[in-house]
């Protein structure tokens, strides 16, 4: 993968979906830096620097779950546009939830993307196959931080 993309926010609380989300981007030869938070919570401190080390420089992409302990997805969404700063981040849900309730409230949020997590690793691996070849045909904004 090119270098434009230098990290990647994976905010996901499920150890299995952890591990073949790494697969298929091991196999998709994705080499960017992936950060891994468990809920929303942990993500927005790794994201502001407040309660966690900040991520530098700010993640061009987010990957994230919706239904995690603690802080949700939605929520974490709601809270992170409050941030001007971390605006220009490209948050696309990667869930197990094909809820037309739950896809209009993400895109009223304005994420990138709804993409419907696959408990078969070949379909998995061939979403973010399409995810990488998406990243790399768009231009995405130099991170400011």
């Amino acid at each position: 993968m090119e270098n434009k993309l230098t990290n990647i926010l994976l905010i996901e609380d499920d150890e299995v979906d952890i591990q073949n989300i790494l697969r298929a981007f091991k196999i998709n030869n994705i080499t960017a830096n992936l950060h891994l938070a468990k809920n929303g919570k942990e993500a927005l401190e790794m994201l502001t620097g407040k309660g966690a080390p900040i991520i530098k420089p700010t993640p061009n992409i987010i990957l994230l779950d919706i239904k995690m302990p603690v802080m949700d997805g939605l929520d974490f969404l709601k809270v992170l546009r409050e941030y001007p700063e971390l605006k220009s981040c490209s948050i696309y849900i990667l869930t197990s939830y094909n809820e037309e309730e739950l896809k209009a409230r993400a895109y009223n949020l304005n994420v990138a993307g709804y993409i419907l997590k696959s408990s078969d690793q070949a379909e998995l691996v061939q979403k973010i196959k399409y995810l990488k070849d998406y990243w790399q045909l768009i231009e995405l904004p130099n991170s400011q931080n």
